[in-house]
């Protein structure tokens, strides 16, 4: 958790915003990717990527 607050404050001295949609959609596609691994979708997602 100590990464995720000195992130934050980064973005927040350094306003780069802009930085927060990318780190959020990598954090949801590798969620997906972790998720599916066991499952029966796994083939169909991993042709996505």
């Amino acid at each position: 958790m100590q990464i995720l607050l000195e992130f934050w404050h980064f973005l927040k001295e350094r306003k780069k915003w802009w930085l927060l949609p990318m780190i959020v959609v990598l954090l949801l596609i590798g969620a997906l990717i972790v998720l599916s691994s066991g499952s029966a979708m796994a083939p169909f997602i991993y042709t996505l990527f």
